[in-house]
């Protein structure tokens, strides 16, 4: 099942898969992809998801995981060394 709180998970997950950096499109398709089965059985939150998506990486924002200031619709990992990429 999906919630709120899985869906932070989920960035995580991309995040570090994708070079620690990603835009919403690009995450969104792989929530897509691979969870579309999970969000169908999640009830209300199917009808929701991509607001609670954006939920999700806000509270992700306050805690410090995911950098803030960045181009609108682009997400990173706090740390993330650009050299690296």
């Amino acid at each position: 099942m999906i919630t709120r709180h899985k869906l932070e998970e989920i960035i995580i997950e991309y995040l570090e898969m994708n070079k620690k950096r990603a835009s919403l499109l690009e995450i969104s398709q792989y929530i897509w992809e691979k969870y579309e089965n999970h969000l169908r059985e999640s009830g209300k939150i199917f009808y929701t998801w991509q607001y609670d998506l954006r939920w999700a990486a806000n509270s992700l924002r306050r805690k410090g995981v995911i950098k803030s200031g960045l181009r609108k619709g682009l997400w990173e990992l706090v740390g993330f060394d650009k050299k690296s990429k």
